[in-house]
């Protein structure tokens, strides 16, 4: 076990997993009356991760699927996720069963997405598991703070202060997008 690979680890996952970010999106859906559990998208999301972070390579083997076509096919849903954000429109259709928005899009694609699952499969190649996992599980405490205190997060934030958070993340979340094509397409050309 080594602090630094840690703290290294929960620094990366904390910038991709970028909760803080999805924040005028959680509160978007709050707006549309759509509910959550803090607490099962936080279990979930941890869940989701930690398994993908074992299985994850094999998984997408088996469907021959490499990580490049992954991280390109979940970038593309990231930058329609931005372009909701920046321009103030919706693309993705609210049909969903349910009134919950829990396991999509808060678990899926905002915190257990392919830019999550890309990163765990670099990490793993770099850190020890158990410093990766003890990483993974203090990016889902503050995953869940967040998503626990949403509402005292909206009333400190402001109106004013959602609408210019959500372009501005909307524009990080686009280059997000954005760099994980072109860093993947390459590999995808060739």
């Amino acid at each position: 076990m080594s602090l630094k690979e840690i703290f290294s680890a929960f620094i990366v996952m904390f910038a991709v997993i970028d909760i803080l970010g999805s924040v005028p999106i959680i509160i978007g859906l709050k707006e549309k009356n759509k509910s959550y559990s803090a607490v099962n998208a936080s279990l979930i999301s941890f869940l989701v991760l930690l398994g993908f972070l074992f299985v994850g390579q094999a998984m997408l083997g088996l469907f021959g699927v490499d990580v490049s076509s992954f991280a390109v096919a979940g970038a593309l849903v990231l930058l329609v996720l931005a372009i909701e954000m920046i321009f103030g429109i919706q693309i993705f259709k609210d049909d969903g069963p349910t009134e919950s928005a829990t396991i999509v899009p808060i678990v899926f694609p905002l915190i257990a997405g392919a830019a999550s699952f890309t990163t765990l499969l670099s990490l793993r190649a770099e850190y020890e598991l158990i410093n990766i996992i003890i990483a993974l599980f203090l990016n889902i405490v503050v995953v869940f703070f967040v998503l626990n205190k949403i509402d005292y997060i909206s009333r400190k934030i402001g109106k004013g202060g959602i609408y210019v958070m959500r372009k501005f993340f909307g524009i990080i979340l686009l280059a997000i997008a954005v760099k994980l094509i072109t860093s993947n397409l390459n590999s995808l050309l060739t």
